[in-house]
């Protein structure tokens, strides 16, 4: 029988936690350090599952985060296709679906979140894919040749980004979302429109303001009735409707819970030895002073690295400031700060809605950047975005370049 109590126990086996287990190594070498996923995979990158994989860019095997000599040379043991149930804080256990207890001395609890599902007749369908993990990518490029048909739900970034993954292996697309454009709660309204207009363009369908009510079986494949009366026959569903964080866990065990599990700027929850990061943890913004939940790669990878530091005893606050980004077709971008379309946007565009950066501003001063088309100047935008100087619009102009 293997090991039972360990120094460091990670909840959740993807980015998040394995950077904290990089973390934990580059601070304590010796403590024992256990990896716990409920997917049988080896850890893997998730971004390449809606971006690279589909053009040919990166393979499956190049996905891998890490090989298993990595783990072993490291001292890392790992518990994959096993998923925690419950925590006892008091006795320092971690029990999984598979009847393991495991003690530990220090706890990460970074599991992400599970899709939302879509709640009308038809949305638990098998035969609905809630595109997230790595079996739903191989389950959905096996159909997707050339000629088949998909509909995408949701317009936001993972809809948008699997809706051009699919056009462009010439499958046929229809998306449908309730928002008047594509990823309307980033993209001013302009953006979104100009994005929408490049999709059709390319041939893909585009169902705004409406919602799917029922997803039925219709011989071989599914239709999808919507609100406004639409019928439409596919051979595949994709919906990417959002995440509910996971964080029933931490509420089983008493942990304090709002938009994911509260952290302080150590990633700590009120119990110093049980720590949160990745998709799932709610942190105070050091530049902002707002509560901040984030969803994205980079964010998973330093609050992973930082909670890991941490949990081995560096004892240093948060405050670097995570950037995302997203290859929609030709229009790719990198993003920072609060970008948010409700606030006032400036744009200074090289070329209208295609090159150029914007800046997303409150009371005058810059909240966010969005980079479109413009690369390595992330660092820039972020000392930007520090500063809080007010700046006059027109001062913005040619600011990053």
């Amino acid at each position: 029988m293997g090991r039972t109590k360990y120094d460091y126990v990670i909840l959740g086996a993807g980015l998040a936690g394995v950077s904290a287990a990089e973390g934990i190594r580059e601070i304590d070498p010796e403590g024992s350090v256990l990896l716990v996923g409920d997917e049988p995979h080896l850890p893997y990158d998730r971004p390449p599952l809606s971006k690279k994989l589909w053009f040919g860019k990166k393979t499956v095997a190049e996905i891998v985060l890490h090989d298993r000599a990595y783990y072993e040379t490291a001292g890392i043991a790992l518990a994959l296709g096993e998923r925690a149930v419950g925590i006892d804080r008091s006795a320092k256990i971690v029990t999984t679906d598979k009847g393991r207890p495991r003690g530990f001395r220090k706890l990460l609890i970074a599991t992400g979140g599970a899709p939302r599902v879509l709640p009308i007749p038809g949305g638990d369908l098998a035969d609905v894919c809630y595109y997230r993990r790595l079996d739903d990518y191989v389950r959905i490029r096996e159909k997707a040749t050339e000629g088949r048909t998909a509909v995408v739900i949701g317009g936001g970034f993972i809809g948008s980004e699997m809706a051009a993954a699919l056009c462009l292996n010439r499958v046929r697309v229809t998306m449908v979302f309730p928002e008047p454009r594509l990823i309307t709660r980033v993209f001013p309204a302009a953006l979104g429109d100009a994005l929408g207009d490049q999709y059709r363009e390319r041939g893909v369908g585009i169902l705004a303001g409406d919602a799917p009510v029922a997803i039925e079986k219709n011989g071989g494949g599914l239709l999808t009735r919507t609100r406004n009366g639409k019928a439409i026959a596919s051979d595949m569903i994709i919906a990417g409707i959002g995440i509910a964080p996971a964080v029933e866990l931490a509420r089983s065990c008493g942990l304090a819970v709002g938009d994911g599990i509260e952290v302080d700027s150590f990633l700590a929850t009120a119990d110093p030895d049980v720590f949160a990061a990745g998709d799932n943890a709610s942190f105070p913004d050091a530049v902002t002073g707002k509560r901040s939940r984030m969803e994205h790669w980079d964010n998973a990878r330093s609050q992973g690295r930082h909670a890991g530091r941490n949990m081995a005893g560096a004892a240093v606050p948060l405050t670097y400031q995570p950037y995302f980004f997203s290859d929609l077709f030709d229009f790719g971008f990198e993003a920072v700060g609060e970008t948010d379309s409700r606030l006032e946007t400036v744009a200074d565009w090289r070329k209208e809605n295609a090159t150029g950066v914007l800046y997303y501003r409150k009371a005058g001063k810059v909240r966010g950047v969005m980079l479109c088309n413009v690369w390595d100047k992330v660092d820039q935008a972020r000392e930007l975005i520090r500063t809080r100087e007010t700046l006059p619009a027109e001062k913005l102009k040619g600011k990053i370049g």
